[in-house]
């Protein structure tokens, strides 16, 4: 259902690498009157992707291990994740997520399947995630991958076979939420199709 929206103003009050939106607005709600006038901040982060790495024949996943600072306040600092990135203007996420595997983990892909895409923190955050699942063997890795150096990126390459990740999924050790949702996925792909 459609419900109504009346944006009085929108302003870019923070512009860097990301940009933080402040709008003024009214919403309809559930009884069909409208609300007050309140304050929204959003981060504008634009769509990404991400996908779960999969060689099938070996059982095994392919993640990424890179310091990423805002965890650092309350975890780890280091943090393996499946690997993704941000969209960039007029590139189809697909397009997007075939360029990162090869500069992340140095693996060139044909095919990729789409699991689902999904908003990471909708409260606060415009940021879209679109998931795919890649099957890869071998012959897949054409370079040392590890990130673009421009970016300033360091990625290690992490290899776990299948039941390995699952163990670190359930002993709280895997803390990013898309590589969190990709595994949960392929366990419950598995669980239906033993």
């Amino acid at each position: 259902m459609n419900r109504r929206i009346e944006i009085l103003s929108r302003e870019t009050v923070f512009k860097n690498f990301f940009r933080i939106i402040q709008a003024r607005l009214r919403f309809e709600k559930y009884d069909g009157t409208m609300s007050h006038e309140v304050t929204r901040l959003v981060f504008e982060r634009g769509d990404s992707v991400a996908a779960l790495v999969h060689d099938a024949d070996a059982d095994t996943l392919t993640f990424t291990e890179q310091f990423r600072y805002p965890t650092v306040a309350s975890g780890p600092g280091w943090i393996i994740e499946i690997p993704a990135g941000s969209v960039e203007e007029d590139e189809e996420p697909a397009d997007t997520m075939r360029r990162e595997l090869e500069e992340e983990i140095g693996c060139r892909v044909e095919s990729i399947t789409p699991i689902h895409a999904f908003y990471v923190s909708p409260g606060g955050s415009s940021e879209r995630i679109h998931l795919y699942y890649a099957i890869v063997t071998p012959e897949s890795y054409v370079s040392e991958g590890g990130g673009l150096a421009s970016e300033h990126e360091n990625i290690r390459i992490v290899t776990l076979p299948v039941k390995d990740a699952f163990a670190q999924m359930w002993a709280g050790q895997i803390q990013d939420a898309k590589t969190l949702i990709a595994l949960q996925w392929l366990h419950l792909r598995r669980q239906a199709n033993p």
